[in-house]
């Protein structure tokens, strides 16, 4: 009797191996798929990457930098940002053709790129599909103040509408 208990357990055990092995060969062929659903492209809103219509040489330079949640705040938030330009942010030419500033919550800056939108809105931010979640939407900017907005919702209530104020040269 234990025999016969001992035989079919191994018959189960060498059935569900033998299973298990077809199975997982099934799922790495190469073979076409017969199922009627596409393949997922690239998520709703995302475009793939084109040139912005502002020039990275254009942001790169000395900012004073404030920002505000409540667009009736927008003018004494870029007075409050001409001020800062007594400790400026420096957005710097990238080698790779970009700008280097900070993502958000990021301590080290990095190069980033101007990405435009088949919307006509512009970004900042890392190379990849525009709008991505790190990246900024160039809210306007007219050569003198530029005011962005990250993409992401935490972020974007975090940081707010960011004023960028462009600084006067060194005497």
């Amino acid at each position: 009797m234990i025999r016969s208990l001992n035989a079919r357990l191994v018959a189960r055990f060498a059935a569900v191996s033998a299973l298990t092995i077809t199975l997982g060969a099934c799922s790495s062929t190469n073979l076409p798929s017969l199922s009627s659903n596409p393949e997922p492209g690239p998520g709703p809103g995302l475009a793939p990457e084109m040139p912005a219509s502002i020039r990275p040489d254009e942001i790169v330079g000395r900012w004073g930098l404030a920002s505000y949640q409540n667009p009736a705040d927008r003018a004494r938030t870029e007075a409050a940002a001409r001020a800062q330009c007594k400790q400026p942010y420096v957005i710097g030419a990238g080698q790779n053709g970009g700008v280097i500033m900070h993502l958000a919550d990021q301590a080290t800056p990095q190069e980033l790129r101007l990405k435009g939108s088949p919307s006509g809105k512009n970004y900042i931010g890392p190379p990849g599909p525009t709008p991505g979640e790190q990246d900024r939407e160039i809210i306007s900017f007219d050569g003198r103040v530029l005011i962005t907005r990250f993409v992401d919702k935490d972020a974007a209530v975090r940081y707010g509408n960011m004023v960028y104020v462009r600084c006067a040269p060194r005497a």
